[in-house]
């Protein structure tokens, strides 16, 4: 009896037995058929549609950022890189996509917003990114564990992390950039951006640090001090007033120490961002620590009076208790900052110092806290942070012993309490000052100036005022603020060389010409003109196969 493997082939590559019908067979039964006619189905397009809605670029994203001007400009920088590429921003976080959350490691509540936040996504089954300095520090933590994360230094890959993650892949870019085995200070300073507030420009002058603070998370993920260099930073300055901006924020880690890792230093950089702000347009100079203020005071104090300078100083103390700060490895005594407040305070008169401080350090005696409660008394500080310490994981304050939660409370709300029992401004009444609007204020009442001082002055929401430099006569103080009233046939500067883009235009792309080359200072608009290519390519690759299946389809039945 034959087997089942028995055939009538005698070659395994000859496939055809004696029993198949011959070409000429094949052809003559061809005529006997007769073609059916079919339809179209209605269904086509959207089912084309449905098809090139899956292609990254064509989604809505929103974002959110928690913590420090530097973490908002990284959150600038990619916003504006994936409105180039295609996607859509929303402030609708139910109308998204995706979420791509920017968190920040300074405190536990901070970090209980961002792991909130997850949760909140996953459960509204939204894709998620995440960004900034908790995922850059514990990348192995629980609950990021199989989520796509955008290190700190990789925010200018931002766009192929989110195509990836819309397409359902998780990946991960924590690596640090470097040169020639250099550290590199970060992403490049001329990729596009949104400007959160299309008036003020925020630039990250370095990234990272050179101290070794006993309680900080955020030197884990920024690493230590990589400056940008000097042209570089002037030349975004120059970008940002071509477009509009009347304010710059200057930002880092610790701008203090700025170029000390290239050859330089924070005033030399000061003094050539002055030749490029435009009359009417004012910088603002971000935190700085003691050790490093205090080798250019003289310099600094110069720069400071500069008309177009704000005379305002972030300088935090942190405490005012010598053995708390040697505990917390801060690299100087109270004595040396109060050197740095009284020199500035007489050199530049009327400047505004803002500082920080915590309460209930590990080791912090009452006499310890009594010291920095008489250190607020003394200089009564207009700008006061006042945190209660949270021990961050993996840091070396977390390992030392806590103070009691009821005592960090309790004298984080005495400090509280001595803060808002004077009010800075009272003395301001009655005088005349000019003012940089560019702000609305919270209520939606008021737009919001600053003074020379970086003084919050209340004015009247009048839309020419926006972006512009006007006068006023001072009428009302509170503890934050100060209420203004333009005085008449005053004029108001315009305090820019150009019209500031619309709220959610993306800054630095260029435009395509008529012959399809690129021209601007920047080669990523090239990169927005490509991807609006791929993606018409995309639909068109779609159609055509949609017809050729139907064409297909067709001539077989």
């Amino acid at each position: 009896m034959p087997s089942a493997c028995d055939s009538m082939i005698d070659d395994i590559e000859d496939m055809v037995s004696a029993d198949d019908p011959t070409p000429q067979d094949r052809q003559n039964a061809r005529k006997s058929i007769i073609p059916r006619a079919r339809k179209r189905k209605d269904q086509l397009v959207p089912e084309e549609l449905q098809a090139d809605s899956l292609i990254p670029g064509t989604q809505k994203i929103w974002m959110r950022t928690w913590g420090c001007s530097h973490n908002n400009s990284d959150g600038e920088y990619m916003a504006g890189q994936l409105a180039a590429s295609g996607y859509k921003m929303t402030d609708d976080p139910s109308e998204a996509d995706l979420w791509l959350l920017n968190s920040c490691t300074v405190k536990n509540p901070a970090e209980d917003h961002f792991r909130n936040s997850i949760k909140k996504a996953q459960d509204q089954q939204k894709k998620v990114v995440l960004a900034g300095c908790v995922p850059q520090a514990q990348p192995r933590m629980d609950y990021l564990k199989g989520l796509s994360i955008i290190g700190v230094q990789q925010i200018d890959r931002v766009v192929e992390v989110v195509d990836e993650a819309v397409k359902g892949h998780s990946v991960r870019l924590l690596g640090q950039k470097k040169d020639g085995g250099k550290r590199l200070g970060g992403a490049r300073l001329d990729l596009p951006k949104i400007r959160k507030n299309p008036l003020i420009e925020i630039i990250s002058i370095n990234t990272g640090c050179l101290n070794a603070c006993t309680y900080c998370k955020t030197k884990h993920a920024r690493g230590d001090l990589a400056s940008y260099p000097v042209e570089e930073l002037v030349e975004r300055a120059r970008q940002s007033f071509q477009e509009g901006v009347c304010e710059i924020w200057l930002t880092s880690e610790d701008t203090g120490a700025y170029g000390r890792d290239i050859g330089t230093d924070l005033p030399s950089l000061l003094w050539r961002l002055v030749e490029e702000i435009p009359e009417g347009a004012m910088l603002r100079l971000g935190m700085t620590n003691p050790p490093y203020i205090l080798e250019h005071l003289e310099e600094m104090a110069k720069v400071l009076n500069h008309p177009r300078v704000y005379a305002f100083l972030h300088v935090p103390v942190q405490s005012a208790s010598d053995s708390v700060l040697m505990d917390m490895k801060r690299e100087y005594c109270a004595a040396d900052f109060r050197t740095v407040v009284d020199f500035l305070k007489d050199r530049v008169p009327g400047i505004t110092i803002a500082t920080d401080i915590i309460c209930g350090f590990p080791g912090e005696t009452e006499a310890d806290f009594q010291e920095t409660v008489e250190l607020v008394r003394q200089y009564r500080f207009p700008s006061l942070f006042i945190n209660q310490f949270y021990p961050r994981p993996g840091t070396p304050a977390a390992k030392m012993e806590q103070v009691p939660a009821h005592v960090k409370k309790q004298r984080t709300k005495e400090l509280s309490q001595l803060f808002h029992s004077y009010n800075p401004y009272d003395h301001k009444i009655g005088e005349r000052q000019k003012v940089l609007v560019t702000e609305e204020s919270f209520d939606a009442q008021y737009f919001v100036a600053h003074n020379k001082f970086y003084e919050q002055v209340l004015v009247p929401k009048q839309p020419e005022f926006t972006g512009k430099m006007i006068e006023v006569d001072v009428y009302e103080s509170g503890k934050h603020f100060l209420k203004g009233r333009p005085v008449d046939h005053s004029k108001p500067l315009t305090a820019s060389i150009a019209a500031p883009l619309l709220k959610g235009q993306v800054s630095g792309l260029t435009q395509e010409t008529p012959n399809g080359q690129c021209h601007g200072a920047t080669p990523t608009g090239c990169f927005s003109v490509d991807r609006e290519r791929l993606k018409t390519i995309g639909l068109g690759l779609a159609v055509a196969a949609a017809m050729l299946a139907l064409l297909l389809e067709k001539l077989y039945y």
